[in-house]
C-alpha cells in the first residue's frame, strides 16, 4: 500500500479513569498499531485525573499512518452510571443487569438520577442533536431492561 492510499486506523478501547497501563488491554491493541502505549497512557491518565479512578472511560483513538495518534475521550456507559447511581454491587468483579429482564429489579434511581446522566450524556458532541427529553426517554428504557425502576 502507498502512502497516499494509508488511511488512519480507529482503535476503540474502556479504559479505567487514570489507570491506563501497557498491560493488556491497552499495550497490544496499540502496540500492533505500531503505537507506543506508554505515550498514550501517560495522556490518557493525566487527561482523566479529575475523574474518580477507576470510571470505565470509553477512548477513541485514531493512529495515522506516521504512527502518531490522537483520541477522543466519551462519557462512561448509561448502563454503567444507571447501576452507580442505584447502588448496585458488582458480582463477580463486575457489574451486571439484571438476570431476567423485566421481571427481576437490581435497585431503582430516582427521575432526578435519570436527569442528571442525561445532561452528562448530552456533553457529548455526537449525541448533540438529541434532546434532553429525549435522552431521558432513552435512559429511562434502558433502565427497564437492565432491572432498574426508575421512581418520581
Amino acid at each position: 500500500m502507498s502512502k497516499q492510499q494509508a488511511k488512519n486506523i480507529i482503535v476503540k478501547l474502556i479504559v479505567g479513569a487514570g489507570a491506563a497501563s501497557p498491560s493488556p488491554p491497552v499495550g497490544p491493541a496499540l502496540g500492533s498499531k505500531g503505537v507506543k502505549s506508554m505515550d498514550f497512557c501517560k495522556e490518557f491518565n493525566a487527561r482523566t485525573a479529575h475523574m474518580v479512578p477507576g470510571t470505565p472511560i470509553p477512548a477513541r483513538i485514531t493512529v495515522r499512518p506516521d504512527r502518531t495518534f490522537t483520541f477522543e475521550l466519551r462519557t462512561p456507559a448509561t448502563s454503567w452510571m444507571l447501576m452507580q447511581a442505584a447502588g448496585v454491587k458488582p458480582r463477580k468483579n463486575r457489574l451486571r443487569g439484571a438476570m431476567k429482564a423485566g421481571h427481576e429489579t437490581i435497585g431503582s434511581v430516582s427521575l432526578k438520577h435519570v436527569y442528571e446522566i442525561a445532561k452528562i450524556k448530552k456533553s457529548e458532541p455526537r449525541l448533540s442533536g438529541i434532546t434532553l427529553e429525549g435522552m431521558t426517554k432513552s435512559i429511562i428504557a434502558q433502565a427497564k431492561t437492565i432491572g432498574i425502576d426508575v421512581v418520581p
